[in-house]
């Protein structure tokens, strides 16, 4: 089973990480909380470990329509978005479906407010590469 949108996008680990921070800006997202994977893992491990962040995404209006109809929901929020590097050195983007996630909760009032924040997220995406991909040319 898909459980996340994805897409593998060009650029420095920290600039993509800083891009996808504006572009959940843009589409209605505050970064709640954001966990450096690799630091805490070194850091309470003393393992080494890829570049990996976790984002955790809100949108505030969303996330209160959410909740007003499933107050269990919030079990499922923020959001998480992560930004990772591949085994081959490639940067993946990649967001919870909230398509997905929302359907454990088996309820039809959430369905329209998961489409909202999937197609978001779709863009989203779309925008961090098309972002990245016009930085480089310069």
């Amino acid at each position: 089973m898909e459980y996340t949108i994805q897409k593998p996008v060009s650029g420095e680990f920290d600039d993509v990480v800083e891009t996808t921070i504006s572009a959940l800006k843009d589409e209605g997202f505050g970064v709640l909380c954001d966990i450096d994977i690799q630091a805490t893992l070194e850091e309470k491990l003393g393992e080494e470990f890829r570049q990996y962040r976790i984002l955790g995404a809100c949108n505030p209006p969303l996330a209160h329509e959410g909740l007003t109809e499933e107050i269990e929901l919030g079990a499922l929020l923020p959001c998480n978005v992560i930004v990772y590097e591949t085994d081959d050195g490639e940067i993946m983007v990649s967001a919870v479906d909230p398509q997905q996630l929302v359907g454990i909760a088996d309820n039809e009032a959430l369905d329209s407010i998961a489409n909202e924040v999937h197609d978001r997220f779709e863009r989203v995406l779309d925008s961090i590469a098309e972002d990245l991909e016009s930085s480089s040319e310069v």
